[in-house]
């Protein structure tokens, strides 16, 4: 097959990376692998160019873009549209993100077959304006219906969808599985934290994330520890301002950190925490699950998906629940690091890499 893809920011990960890039990264070498042809889409920002032109297999064309939050989407995806469509890059269309399923549209009409990964329910997330959920929820209407078909990394999202448009959707779960750990623990020192001495979180500093509670809560614990924050804000953002704001000394903003730093700072944290308000299927979370690392996350039905009964729990959006739960971390570590072991079963067993790309082929081959 020949196939396209765009909606992330690009591959290898750079400054901004979230979920959608993660995934990218892992499932397009799997597609080459297998003997199908792919042509990714990397955007270039003002300040953010990531100069490849392959990754393992996978063709890079890079369209510039702008800073500007949401329209950078837009404006890449409408290159990539006609790209794909006047220079008949691809027959196969893969499109992350349901915000660019207008993009079906052209691409059908030129008969294309065209598939969105859509990660949960857009609309609901507060890093976007009132006119940005009006217009997720009613791009949701093309992402219905446009498409050859519509891929889901959560059952959450995927019935909500299927109860509101009366269709019937494929489910793909991401993958858990990562490059083993180097050994080389430079990056600890680098941020001056010690093996089990610090809480950890990755990703983005958006409200979504639900940072603003975890500050609050980790400092009202009764840790001694430091806590870990790596990412940062996609573009600039008060938000980000505010968390530093409300952090003392025992909270390190570490920066984008990626790759071998990344696999090492959470194979050696204490517990990694995700406290997400909004979430799909969180790449993250299984990650850390496949490392066996203990896990506490917020209750929302996505993150309750991911972990089962492998974790432990907190009221979203509740400060004082959240610290309850790092206080009951602190007192009873044994039993944190029994749930790792469970979750680690579960996240080999059920979230598998391999399989995602397989379900990816037959479903591209069949719909």
């Amino acid at each position: 097959m020949r196939i396209a893809a765009f909606g992330f920011r690009s591959i290898p990960l750079a400054k901004g990376a979230a979920g959608a890039d993660k995934f990218a990264l892992e499932l397009f070498p799997r597609l080459v692998k297998r003997g199908h042809q792919v042509i990714a889409y990397n955007r270039q920002y003002p300040d953010v160019f990531v100069d490849v032109t392959a990754y393992k297999g996978v063709q890079i064309k890079t369209f510039k873009t702008t800073s500007v939050k949401g329209f950078d989407t837009l404006l890449h995806s409408l290159k990539c549209t006609f790209d794909i469509i006047f220079n008949n890059t691809a027959d196969i269309v893969h499109i992350q993100n349901g915000g660019n399923s207008i993009w079906a549209i052209p691409l059908r009409l030129f008969r294309k077959k065209v598939f969105i990964s859509q990660d949960g329910v857009d609309w609901k997330r507060d890093k976007w304006s009132w006119y940005g959920k009006l217009y997720l929820k009613a791009s949701s209407f093309i992402t219905a219906y446009i498409p050859n078909q519509v891929i889901f990394d959560n059952i959450i999202a995927k019935k909500l969808f299927e109860d509101k448009f009366k269709r019937k959707y494929k489910f793909i779960p991401f993958g858990s599985e990562v490059e083993p750990d180097t050994g080389n623990t430079d990056i600890l020192q680098k941020l001056g934290v010690d093996k089990g001495d610090y809480y950890l979180f990755v990703g983005r500093f958006i409200p979504d994330k639900g940072l603003h509670y975890l500050i609050p809560a980790f400092k009202n614990s009764n840790s001694g520890k430091k806590l870990v924050l790596i990412g940062g804000s996609p573009n600039p953002s008060p938000y980000e301002q505010e968390l530093r704001d409300m952090a003392n000394d025992k909270v390190i903003f570490a920066g984008y950190i990626y790759g071998a730093d990344v696999t090492t700072l959470m194979c050696n944290c204490y517990c990694y925490i995700q406290p997400s308000d909004v979430e799909g299927l969180s790449p993250v979370v299984l990650t850390v699950m496949g490392l066996n690392v203990p896990i506490i996350v917020s209750d929302i039905a996505e993150n309750q998906y991911a972990v089962a009964d492998a974790a432990r729990m907190f009221n979203k959006a509740d400060v004082e629940s959240l610290t309850d739960v790092i206080c009951f971390c602190e007192a009873n570590y044994p039993q944190m690091l029994a749930l790792a072991k469970k979750a680690q079963e579960r996240a080999l067993n059920v979230f598998n890499w391999e399989k995602v790309a397989d379900d990816h082929v037959e479903v591209f081959m069949t719909a």
